[in-house]
């Protein structure tokens, strides 16, 4: 299934029916009064929160969403018929917002969650209502409200139990392949991982979602690489799983590369910084005992984070992350 964490769309609710002028006709009644019927009420937008749902990629086809009108009245005093209402479904963790992304108005973060955006137009009034002592026979009617009409931008962030942030090709892509359900695309090059990839670990007791996302760089706070909208993510996840790359170089790079992350996430903001994280350390395999240990320790010294040490090639290490893992299913289970 195709990503999409963006979409920007155009609403228009329904029109109201126009009221009707009619009068009463039947047979042996000379002089009957008037009968024109209320028109119908437009219909109404609103959006819903589905769980089963996790890209916009939809809306990148359709963009336009129109609801009903209302019907006209008739005569006999008959209110013309409501029009049919739109349910739009989006995946939960669906930011809308105004057409100039400065104004949110609502934040979908519960399943079946809804929120009604656009209301359709009142129906108008037919001449049944203006009679009076004065007028008996009113020629008097009104139009139907035009219902309400504008463009929202939909924003999507992921919520994920954890989420995998690193440097570009320190193995989560792989990683996420080796333990969940994901079969994301993965190669020895930055940025294989264009768009968030999902996957589902499995335990008795629960499971836990997985969030793949794209490599971050330096300056990606404000922009740079794959930048803000993949930042954006993070926010929705209960926990990080700071990938680095063991097969760096030299032993100080694995702490440069790690601040790197840091530094980006807190200066994202959004108390992104305070999530529980792991640290894991990957690609074991392609470096000597030595090495590890040394470069295990230096990353000690400078976090309080459990730190991990893993090969996706051949395993190691796996089962031990994975008890790091459900240790945040158990977190998750007791606070719900």
């Amino acid at each position: 299934m195709k990503f999409l964490d963006e979409a920007k769309i155009h609403l228009k609710a329904g029109d109201g029916g126009s009221g009707c002028i009619s009068f009463r006709r039947e047979k042996f009644i000379e002089y009957g009064g008037p009968d024109g019927g209320d028109g119908g009420k437009g219909g109404d937008i609103t959006f819903e929160a589905e769980e089963n749902l996790n890209t916009l990629i939809d809306f990148r086809y359709t963009q336009h969403f129109k609801a009903e009108n209302g019907a006209n009245g008739s005569g006999r005093n008959k209110t013309g018929h409501k029009g049919k209402d739109i349910l739009i479904k989006v995946p939960v963790g669906t930011t809308i917002m105004d057409s100039e992304k400065k104004f949110i108005y609502k934040d979908l973060i519960k399943k079946n969650e809804k929120f009604l955006i656009l209301k359709g137009g009142d129906g108008g009034a037919g001449n049944v209502r203006f009679k009076s002592s004065t007028n008996q026979a009113p020629k008097k009617f009104t139009k139907g409200k035009h219902g309400e009409e504008l463009w929202v931008w939909l924003r999507l962030k992921l919520i994920a139990d954890i989420g995998f942030v690193g440097l570009p090709n320190s193995g989560k892509s792989t990683l996420l392949s080796t333990i969940s359900n994901a079969k994301p695309k993965v190669a020895d090059y930055p940025f294989t991982t264009l768009k968030p990839q999902l996957g589902l670990l499995r335990f008795d007791k629960g499971d836990l979602t997985l969030a793949d996302l794209p490599g971050l760089i330096s300056g990606a706070h404000e922009g740079v690489g794959l930048g803000l909208k993949f930042l954006a993510h993070i926010e929705r996840c209960s926990a990080l799983a700071h990938l680095c790359d063991l097969s760096v170089d030299n032993d100080k790079d694995i702490l440069e590369n790690y601040k790197i992350i840091r530094n980006e996430i807190q200066s994202y903001g959004n108390l992104v910084s305070n999530k529980k994280e792991i640290i894991i350390l990957t690609k074991s395999d392609l470096v000597k005992e030595s090495k590890i240990k040394k470069r295990y320790d230096l990353l000690r010294e400078h976090t309080k984070s459990n730190v991990l040490v893993i090969s996706s090639h051949n395993k190691s290490g796996i089962d031990k992350l994975k008890l790091a893992f459900q240790e945040i299913l158990n977190e998750k289970n007791t606070t719900n």
